[in-house]
């Protein structure tokens, strides 16, 4: 899934929640991996930044194949921001989601956004995955492959598709030349077993980690494999693992087209700034309708039919971004100008999975992670019964997970991250987050026994903490503390009022200036 998130200015209330269980699911779970080497004590740099001037930067050496720890090592990046309380609990890894997102800025970030008084008692730390960013190698399996303009993501005729699929295989055999000794380690696995060698270099005996997206899914096989070097857990905007990954695309795209008909209703409710009308269907159909234009005669050359869902797509991660997207939606209808089109394409669509690295990693750890489908019949049979009913991103979706279809390495089985060893974990959901449903927060709170949710009621943003709603913040602050989780009596545990909707620019200008919007530039697509 992609990822970038939060929201604008926040009201908190706590209302009642509650919890039941459900039954286990019996799944596969990892192999053991072979004791690591001790590692050598890691030596942190000043790396910090105007934003973040107290981060410093290491890197440490992991085994490629953790089953061969005396083997090939790779590289991981590595960022801290080190505690200055007296009191210390410990290093708290952070992860934005992807996967191929980097954490390294991220680590800044969080020790800016949580009171100083818990921030200041962890050492918070970053890290870029296995492939990712500053770690070694990084992968870059096609270089320039999602530059515009692409083809119209839908396939109306035979040689659309074939044409897409043609260039899926490509991009799945090149992964497979550049990188065909690194593609059978690149999964999610592999990369929690990393987190344990960050952890014994980090000399600690546990640790805290909180993960956002596709974080939750890292942090939930690290808790399986390792639940006893586990002090506190927190997963924002939670992966469903029963439908990793191929049941959890499906379940996005109406999730996403539900989105979008909110941003519809948004953009009708102000219709005396936008004139795009008052009636939701009849403004989303203008915006098919720019989007059929844009498949004749792509705006600049540039923005075509995919690059224009690229660039909504981000609006159902974040609507702090609406105000941005329908000034430029009103501008392309009512004056024939591209230019803030353009605009909102390069600062929302462009961007997708940190570029061509963050892809590459992406489809390296989706398509190992679990089995998907070969037949590309079931593909376009699923999608175009998705279409019917959620166009904005049925086909984008799938053309973005295509290359699994082809993928050169052998794919394993997912984990089944039920667990009963753990400390209480804290979890956080939005009931209309579209990058991971509610269902999924739902499931994994079952599967983690002791485990506490924290439902956003009525929110839609993914990547819901830290992101100024002062309710959702409080519990999390408690929680990093001194471990405190609330206990309710039903599906939920305690109950957060959403966030305030944005309104246009012209009565809040300084939309993205806001700690949400920081944050959602931070997550990593597509989780």
């Amino acid at each position: 899934m992609r990822t970038r998130a939060a929201l604008l200015c926040a009201t908190a209330a706590m209302l009642a929640g509650s919890v039941t269980a459900l039954p286990a699911r019996a799944d596969t779970t990892a192999p053991a991996a072979k004791p690591v080497p001790r590692q050598a004590a890691l030596a942190w740099k000043k790396c910090g930044t105007d934003d973040y001037p107290a981060l410093q930067c290491a890197s440490v050496k992991v085994p490629l194949n953790h089953a061969d720890p005396t083997g090939r090592k790779i590289t991981l990046a590595l960022s801290r921001v080190p505690h200055t309380a007296r009191t210390f609990q410990g290093p708290l890894l952070v992860n934005p989601g992807g996967p191929g997102g980097s954490g390294l800025t991220l680590a800044g970030f969080v020790a800016s956004a949580l009171p100083t008084s818990v921030a200041s008692q962890y050492d918070i730390i970053g890290f870029d995955p296995r492939g990712v960013g500053r770690s070694r190698p990084a992968l870059d399996c096609s270089p320039g492959y999602a530059n515009p303009v692409r083809p119209d993501s839908v396939p109306a005729t035979p040689e659309l598709e074939q044409a897409a699929l043609a260039r899926v295989r490509s991009f799945a055999a090149a992964c497979g030349r550049r990188y065909a000794d690194l593609l059978p380690y690149m999964d999610t696995v592999s990369a929690a077993r990393d987190l344990d060698t960050v952890r014994q270099a980090l000399g600690a005996r546990k640790v805290n980690y909180f993960g956002y997206s596709y974080g939750t899914y890292l942090g939930a096989v690290y808790a399986k494999l390792y639940p006893d070097r586990v002090r506190r857990l927190v997963l924002d905007s939670i992966v469903d693992p029963r439908g990793v990954w191929y049941q959890d695309n499906l379940g996005q795209d109406y999730a996403f087209n539900d989105r979008h008909r909110a941003l519809m209703a948004w953009i009708a409710k102000y219709d005396s700034t936008y004139r795009l009308g008052k009636d939701p269907e009849k403004v989303e159909a203008e915006w098919y309708a720019m989007r059929a234009a844009l498949a004749k005669k792509p705006a600049d050359g540039k923005v075509g039919a995919s690059e224009l869902e690229d660039t909504f797509i981000p609006g159902g991660y974040y609507n702090g971004y609406w105000p941005y997207l329908a000034e430029a939606f009103a501008a392309y209808v009512h004056h024939g100008d591209t230019g803030p089109l353009e605009e909102a394409y390069e600062n929302f669509g462009a961007v997708d999975a940190a570029g061509d690295n963050g892809y590459s990693v992406y489809t390296a750890v989706q398509c190992r992670d679990a089995s998907w489908p070969r037949a590309w019949e079931r593909w376009r049979t699923d999608t175009w019964e998705v279409y019917e009913k959620a166009p904005l991103m049925a086909w984008n979706n799938a053309w973005y997970n295509a290359p699994c279809a082809f993928w050169p390495a052998k794919s394993r089985q997912p984990v089944d991250v039920t667990n009963t060893k753990l400390p209480p974990a804290l979890l956080f959901q939005a009931t209309d987050d579209a990058a991971t449903p509610y269902e999924g927060g739902v499931t994994t709170h079952h599967l983690l026994a002791r485990s506490s949710l924290v439902v956003e009621e009525g929110g839609g943003n993914h990547g819901i903490t830290l992101s100024d709603n002062a309710c959702l913040d409080r519990y999390l602050a408690a929680y990093l503390t001194d471990g405190t989780v609330p206990r309710g009596t039903g599906e939920a545990d305690a109950v957060c009022q959403k966030s305030p909707d944005p309104e246009p620019l012209e009565a809040k200008a300084a939309a993205t200036s806001s700690r949400g919007s920081t944050l959602h530039g931070l997550l990593g697509y597509r989780r």
